[in-house]
């Protein structure tokens, strides 16, 4: 989750709990009403009788009102004090978001004349690259014959956890744009796209000798102490550690070759993991919905034309900045020690 999204969040729950606090010193104020009318009474009737043991009772009914009175009216003055302090609070907060919206608005900015500039310096390569036609041309060759044969199977397994005392992320469409840019790829039948949901820790090693992935797509929340929310029985969050997650795919990496973690501070989950996969992606801080779901759409789109891993992750960047969304450099790429990124093909023709 984005720090301003907490900023809002956690403004959202003072103004709440301000709402309370001004409800319940309105009940407050209610009781000292009866109370003050009961006394009242006590004294009229009083007024209206010489028994003296009429006058005894009465003036008790009068004292008693008269301490609850004072007792309410010290749980009214602490709760006026309560209001104050989540006043307080609610006025911080805004400041607080305030200055992120500036800050990612001047960081969006500061992102676009990026983009402008690197899109002039593509272009002026792309003019570079024309002038040594002959060795495109024969690059070129290369490629359309491979792109001829008939591309090996794979299976990608999107495991999805969204725990429902979390905020709620969009993974459906996430899956779902993942899903329909597979299909409009160039290799979309050799590409097999299998999804788990509402992810518990019994059901992940059952889905992977289940499907015997060559991708594992991890999607949902990261906690920055570098551990998955997967759930539990009852739908809430359940952490799984760092440890437990490297485990899991080192005692399954034998058919797996990439392990995608779409999740906040999943750095290094993915570096740890890289020593037992050719290749693994994380986040290095947290990644809002759009991003997440820009970011691996494109990625699996490249992936079914056939590009290497490493094409792939930099188109998938490509269209996080192009979309506007000032994220592209929190996805991180790991590869195996004794591989490399631009000759780690998934969808690879026969």
């Amino acid at each position: 989750m984005a720090l301003i999204d907490t900023y809002r969040n956690s403004k959202l729950t003072k103004e709440k709990e301000r709402a309370k606090l001004v409800s319940d010193k309105a009940k407050e104020h209610l009781k000292i009403a009866v109370l003050s009318k009961k006394a009242q009474a006590a004294r009229d009737a009083i007024k209206r009788t010489k028994t003296v043991s009429t006058i005894n009772t009465k003036l008790k009914e009068i004292d008693k009102c008269t301490s609850d009175i004072a007792t309410i009216t010290k749980k009214i003055a602490d709760m006026e004090e309560k209001i104050v302090n989540k006043e307080k609070d609610i006025v911080n907060y805004q400041i607080k978001i305030d200055k992120e919206q500036a800050a990612l608005d001047k960081k969006k900015q500061t992102a676009e004349v990026k983009l402008r500039k690197d899109q002039d310096k593509n272009l002026r390569d792309i003019g570079n690259t024309l002038k040594n036609h002959n060795t495109l041309h024969l690059r070129t060759q290369s490629e359309i014959k491979a792109l001829k044969d008939i591309p090996e199977k794979i299976t990608v397994l999107f495991l999805a956890s969204n725990p429902l005392d979390l905020s709620q992320l969009r993974l459906d469409e996430e899956a779902r744009s993942i899903a329909n840019m597979i299909r409009q790829s160039k290799y979309r039948d050799a590409v097999r796209f299998e999804s788990r949901w509402a992810l518990q820790p019994m059901d992940l090693l059952q889905a992977i000798n289940e499907l015997n992935p060559t991708v594992v797509h991890f999607s949902g929340h990261g906690s920055d102490n570098d551990e998955i929310a997967f759930q539990d029985q009852s739908g809430k969050m359940k952490l799984v550690s760092k440890e437990a997650i490297v485990q899991t795919m080192m005692a399954s990496a034998e058919n797996i070759r990439l392990v995608f973690f779409n999740t906040c501070y999943s750095k290094n989950q993915a570096e740890a993991i890289s020593e037992f996969v050719e290749a693994t992606i994380g986040m290095n801080t947290s990644i809002g919905d759009d991003a997440a779901r820009v970011f691996s759409s494109q990625f699996y789109s490249s992936i079914g034309f056939g590009h290497s891993v490493d094409k792939a992750f930099e188109q998938a960047k490509a269209l996080v900045m192009m979309e506007g969304i000032n994220e592209e450099n929190t996805p991180e790429l790991f590869v195996r020690d004794d591989l490399n990124a631009g000759d780690i093909i998934l969808v690879n023709p026969k």
